[in-house]
């Protein structure tokens, strides 16, 4: 049998039809969780947790993807001692009776190949709740060092902390928390 050009090209193409998911373990290193809520409408209190762990599946072909990332509330950080004391207790997270939170992403949006949007569930204090993170930017990029492709960028959304039954201090204290995911994933073998 001869291949014709139109069916070589047919063959050469076929396996980007074809195109598998792919699984890419969240990088902790990489990957930062971040908030912010505006402070008697003068200051942003800022803080961030320290320990969170996932992983994102990826289908640039169908235009898929699920991201699931869980976050240890205890780890919350803000660089003040007892304002962590007291974002770990009843007030604020709960961390002794709630010691997680999860996003679950299951809605990718993209431009070409590149995700500009993910929507999902958050889960804080036994609740879930619609939130959708919106890309600053995001690429992907083979390692040097690694060997393997890294794909990430900057996510940002908001939600409200009432949602969740968190409403210790409100008026003075905002209800809309921004929201701000820093991510990297590395492609698993």
């Amino acid at each position: 049998m001869r291949l014709t050009p139109l069916l070589l090209a047919a063959a050469l193409a076929a396996p980007a039809a074809y195109a598998t998911p792919v699984t890419y373990a969240i990088d902790p290193s990489h990957t930062f969780v971040t908030f912010e809520a505006l402070h008697f409408g003068t200051s942003t209190n800022r803080g961030r947790f320290d320990k969170k762990q996932g992983s994102v599946v990826l289908d640039r072909v169908a235009k898929t993807g699920k991201v699931e990332l869980t976050i240890e509330t205890a780890s919350v950080n803000t660089g003040v001692g007892p304002f962590d004391k007291h974002l770990i207790g009843p007030d604020f997270f709960e961390t002794e009776i709630f010691p997680t939170a999860t996003f679950v992403g299951d809605k990718f949006s993209f431009s070409g190949d590149k995700v500009t949007a993910v929507a999902g569930t958050l889960t804080l204090l036994g609740k879930s709740q619609p939130v959708t993170l919106k890309a600053v930017n995001y690429n992907c990029y083979d390692h040097p060092l690694l060997k393997r492709e890294v794909c990430g960028g900057d996510f940002e959304g908001e939600l409200k902390r009432s949602d969740f039954g968190i409403d210790y201090g409100l008026p003075f204290v905002a209800d809309r928390v921004r929201i701000r995911v820093q991510v990297e994933g590395i492609r698993e073998p």
